[in-house]
């Protein structure tokens, strides 16, 4: 049975979760919310480690829920179910976009979409703000969530969202940043500031 639902519920977040990796993770925080081998605390963690490994955050995610629910096989189905939807959709479109790739319709739906997966990736980058940022729980009031800020994070966040301004260090590869941020949150926590 949990195979199954495995199946379903990563197949419907590849079928649904259109714009990449980010903006799976609405999808993941519904997920978190009704089963319990998902956790929001799981799903942060996750998302931190999925952004600095290679491969789509999305496959990783789905590959460590899998594992979380059922093991080795329960990876293999929630990577392969997430996968599937967008095999399953890339070979038709491609066939039909043979078809009619000069249609003005065709080219006004795309346009269309791209609004559409701006707002899930401003959902998804919002719930992993509000986890990681702020201690109220879910659902809490923005007053709540506010005075809920953990402001040593807040002050790293803004202080590396400043160091990203500056001319020179805008052109250094994400990566650099990555790294840094990793080295200063292990430091905080062998320091006890977590």
């Amino acid at each position: 049975m949990i195979y199954l639902t495995l199946f379903y519920e990563f197949f419907k977040v590849g079928l649904f979760s259109v714009g990449g990796g980010v903006a799976t993770i609405p999808f993941y925080m519904e997920l978190a919310d009704k089963y319990d081998w998902l956790t929001t605390q799981m799903l942060t963690d996750m998302i931190a480690v999925s952004e600095s490994t290679p491969g789509p955050i999305g496959i990783n995610l789905a590959t460590y829920a899998g594992f979380r629910a059922a093991g080795i096989p329960g990876a293999l189905v929630a990577t392969f179910s997430e996968v599937l939807p967008s095999f399953i959709i890339l070979v038709l479109i491609a066939k039909a976009l043979e078809r009619y790739k000069e249609n003005t319709l065709v080219s006004s739906a795309f346009s269309g979409i791209r609004p559409a997966v701006a707002g899930l990736i401003a959902a998804a980058g919002w719930s992993v703000m509000r986890v990681a940022l702020f201690t109220a729980p879910s659902g809490s009031s923005l007053f709540t969530m506010l005075l809920s800020c953990d402001i040593k994070w807040l002050v790293l966040f803004c202080a590396l969202l400043a160091l990203m301004q500056i001319k020179p260090l805008k052109k250094l590869h994400p990566i650099v940043y990555i790294v840094f941020s990793a080295v200063v949150g292990i430091g905080a926590g062998f320091l006890g500031f977590i």
